[in-house]
């Protein structure tokens, strides 16, 4: 009992002390490194964003950048036509953004597998092309906001959304009872509708959550870039990635999407200081991705699942062995 209780503490302090670490980060680094774990921290709450639908909901999603993008917009448009400040303005995208996944989730949440994904690709290619074409959203010349320029006030928020959608995630859909029936939803929907479960109303409340944080931090993103056009915002590269980011780090899990967030985004940054525009780093990049799907399905985070696996196997085998001896034991006591 003790040694438990002390290893709770020394978790506990080093949790703090990890945080204390990150709130001094600012202060200490360069602007240049400062911006890079702004975007990790952006970064890290998007996949996790998208591992409620793809990883606890086995959906996989290709629209998710639309939700990224809408967030962006209608915070955008309250801020320079509304002089609706920052908070407030993020707060309204938030909540459209949750109340128009509702609306899109409803209907294409019927479909399944290969249709589901093709049907999010499709809704965010024509949120894009409508984006492109609206006057109000300034069509193909884009949206400027008014600057604000302030760097540590912008990597406070991108690691309060990374610590958010976290603790969201790990209280709502691993500690909750609420995340049991996602998971039996996508397991066997029919078994869990069997069971009385509201399916289709379970899918729909998991892709429209899993929608508000996209649409809240791609206020925030708005709102720092102080520029966004649609192909920045909407372009097909933020569903992409938050997919590779998940799949990378291990979907389905809690850790993993952080993982892959930190892996993809800071090897990005760094083989794009070194070759810049050249798409070299896209190919090394590629490979490794590559690599990590054939020698690791499970993502990255399998590794420290293969340690253990590894440990607990000693323990099984030593179990073994002390049942072979005392098998053993009681038959040379009941032969004498």
């Amino acid at each position: 009992m003790q040694s438990r209780l002390l290893s709770r503490t020394l978790q506990f302090i080093l949790v703090l002390s990890f945080l204390f670490i990150l709130c001094l980060v600012p202060f200490i680094i360069s602007s240049f490194w400062l911006r890079i774990i702004t975007g990790v921290f952006m970064w890290i709450g998007l996949a996790l964003s998208w591992n409620m639908i793809g990883g606890y909901m086995g959906y996989i999603s290709f629209g998710h950048g639309a939700f990224f993008g809408i967030g962006a917009y209608i915070a955008g448009l309250l801020i320079s036509n509304f002089n609706l400040s920052f908070f407030p303005a993020m707060l309204v995208a938030g909540l459209l953004t949750f109340l128009f996944a509702i609306l899109i989730g409803y209907p294409t949440l019927r479909l399944s597998g290969a249709y589901f994904a093709i049907g999010t690709w499709a809704f965010a290619e024509m949120m894009r092309q409508l984006v492109l074409v609206l006057d109000v959203t300034g069509g193909p010349y884009g949206l400027r906001l008014p600057a604000f320029l302030n760097e540590p006030f912008f990597y406070f928020l991108m690691f309060g959304f990374a610590v958010l959608v976290f603790l969201f995630s790990y209280l709502v859909f691993e500690k909750s009872y609420f995340g049991l029936k996602v998971k039996a939803v996508r397991e066997e929907e029919t078994a869990a509708q069997s069971l009385g479960l509201n399916t289709a109303w379970i899918k729909v409340l998991v892709f429209a959550l899993s929608a508000l944080f996209p649409g809240m931090i791609g206020a925030a993103y708005a709102y720092w870039i102080t520029y966004i056009h649609p192909d920045s915002v909407l372009g097909p590269l933020i569903a992409d990635q938050m997919v590779i980011m998940v799949l990378l780090g291990g979907i389905g899990t809690v850790l993993g999407p952080i993982i892959g967030a930190i892996v993809l985004y800071v090897g990005n940054r760094i083989l794009w200081v070194a070759w810049g525009d050249s798409s070299v780093y896209l190919v090394i990049l590629g490979l490794a991705i590559c690599l990590v799907i054939l020698f690791l399905p499970e993502g990255l985070i399998s590794l420290v699942r293969f340690k253990k696996f590894r440990l607990g196997g000693r323990c099984f085998r030593r179990s073994i062995l002390a049942g072979e001896i005392t098998q053993n034991e009681a038959r040379t006591q009941g032969g004498s």
